[in-house]
Formats: structure tokens, sequence, C-alpha cells
């Protein structure tokens, strides 16, 4: 049995590297505690176990430790609604595909972010869908959504020497009749028109950019024509004489449908103006409507007089579905 004095003796050992380890334990531990949390309501705080100091001191100390930034979020949706803005009117035609519902989901929530933008959305089909009905319904945006069906003997076979209207004519068209039935040419309504396929990628700069069109604005599109990007031409005086393309350039407008915006009034004052169903070699679809509204010294270069690429034609690629209809082995009725 330990007698009194050799218990005082274990005390006055073991004392001193209890108190040490507790000591290094605090000062090495204690500040991971510092960092702040997230709340499940979006929040966040700060959890202390002594003096508030900066988490950067405490990173610093070891480089494993990845640096704390501290962010502030902001989310609000649908985007806010200005009555100084001028409403952007985004016509996009689209049809039944496997991609369908992928590529407007994309699209929709990059307009979510443009404020004052209404989306008009024309169905090639005989009656408007379910799918895209309730797609644009859960969205949020402001939206209007038509339907007219392209008759089978005007579709592309794949051949561009086909006189056959290219896809998304009839849809376009539908669509520009309805702001001319929609909006009085003497109304005070502002706004601007653009074509978005389902099939682009949007910077959302590019929206802000055409928000100041007067007439009809344009810019680079890339990966269209074969060559990284296809642009209007500008010269020092900051007009465009021209357009960089290898395809046809003496198109009267040399350009691609995403790259170019027209202001609603012009349209509403040229009713006259829409894209021709025939007698119209592809490729030259949009100058079917442009020489109708515009000469080329009325166009207005954007995106740092047409020097930023703010577009681009990204196309989904085709899934392949080799194994689908051999044994049933999806649902028919899920809804991709």
């Amino acid at each position: 049995m330990l007698k009194r004095r050799d218990i005082l003796a274990i005390v006055l050992i073991v004392l001193p590297w209890t108190l040490l380890i507790t000591v290094w334990h605090q000062s090495a531990i204690g500040p991971l505690l510092a960092i702040r949390k997230g709340t499940n309501d979006g929040t966040e705080t700060r959890h202390e176990t002594g003096p508030a100091t900066d988490s950067k001191e405490y990173c610093s100390q070891d480089k494993d430790i990845v640096e704390v930034v501290r962010t502030e979020y902001v989310y609000t949706r649908p985007p806010p609604w200005s009555d100084v803005l001028p409403t952007i009117h985004v016509i996009t035609p689209t049809y039944s595909r496997p991609v369908q519902k992928a590529e407007l989901t994309r699209l929709a929530n990059t307009f979510l972010h443009v404020p004052n933008l209404h989306w008009i959305l024309v169905e090639d089909s005989q009656r408007r869908t379910p799918l895209v009905t309730r797609l644009l319904r859960e969205t949020g945006l402001n939206y209007t959504h038509l339907n007219v069906e392209t008759p089978r003997n005007y579709k592309l076979r794949g051949d561009t020497r086909d006189p056959r209207i290219p896809r998304g004519t009839m849809q376009r068209n539908l669509a520009l009749r309805w702001l001319r039935e929609t909006f009085n040419s003497n109304s005070s309504q502002t706004g601007i028109v653009y074509f978005a396929d389902d099939d682009n990628t949007y910077s959302l700069e590019l929206f802000e950019e055409m928000r100041s069109t007067r007439k009809v604005s344009v810019w680079p599109v890339a990966f269209v024509g074969g060559l990284r990007y296809e642009s209007p031409k500008v010269n020092a005086a900051g007009k465009v004489y021209g357009w960089k393309t290898v395809f046809d350039p003496h198109r009267p407008f040399a350009i691609d449908m995403a790259g170019f915006a027209i202001n609603l009034r012009l349209i509403l004052f040229k009713p006259q103006a829409y894209f021709k169903l025939r007698g119209v070699k592809g490729g030259y679809q949009e100058s079917s409507l442009l020489r109708e509204l515009v000469t080329l010294s009325d166009l207005e270069p954007k995106a740092a007089n047409c020097t930023k690429i703010l577009v681009w034609h990204t196309r989904t690629e085709k899934p392949v579905l080799v194994n689908e209809g051999k044994k049933g082995f999806t649902d028919p009725n899920v809804e991709i």
C-alpha cells in the first residue's frame, strides 16, 4: 500500500505534464472551433472559445487548413421588375426531342437572372405539350406559350441545298405576329426583341448589352460557320461595314440568328417584316427579316465594338439511346 508521501510525490510529477497538455490542446484545437458554421435557415453563426480574432490568423498557422472566406449570399426569385428598364422579349422556337427539357431548363436558369425578361416560347407541334406547359409554370418567369406545327413537306431533310423552310421559321413568325397583335405601334411600351434558340449558351452580360438597342444591335457569335466565331466588321468610327465569315460573306446580313436584337418599336412600325417562308436559301433567313428593317449603316455594334464573345452555339450532343426499346429497361412514362 502506497504511503501518503509516495502519493504526494506522484502528484507532483504528473500534475505539471497534465497542465502542459491541457494548455497545448486549447491553443491548437480551440481556433478551429472559432470558424463560422452555417445553420439550417441559411444564416451564419460564430462559435468561439476565446476573444474574437480574424480566422485568417488561425489558418495561417497550418498549411493544411483551408483559409476561411466570409461570404454573403443573396438570392431572389423571380428576377426583380423595373419600371425603368425596357422589357426583353426573348423568342425561342422549340420542338420535342430527348434533350428538350434539359435544354429549356438550362435556358430558364439563365433567364431567371435577367430583369424585365418576357419569354415567348413557341412549340413546333399541333398543340402545346404538357412537358413544356409544366416547365414554364414552374420556372417563375414571365412567359407566353404558343404553338404552330411546321408542315411535314416544309421540314428540312438535312441537305443544306434543300429549299424547304429552316427549322423554327414559322415559330419565330408566330411570335412576331403575337407581339404586333399585343402591342400597339403608338404604345409607350419600350422593349427589345431577341431570338434565342434553346441549344445556345448566353452570357448575362449579353442581355444588358442589347437593352440599349435603338434599332438593331449586333455582336459576334462563337462556334458557327466552321469558325471559332463569326462577327460583324467594325471600323474606327464604330460603324459596321462588313462581316467576318467564310460562308457566303456577301449576304446582305451575314449574321447568325443569335447575333442581333431588334427594338420592339421597329417591329411594330414595320408590320411587313417577317422571316420569309419560301425562296430563301439556307443562311439567308436572318437577311430576309433584317433587310425589311434596317440598312447596314443602321446597325449598332455591341460587346465592345464586336470584340467580346457573349453567346455560343454550344449544341447539346445527341444522347446515344441504343439500349432503349430492347427490353423496356426504362419507363417511357418518366419525363426526361
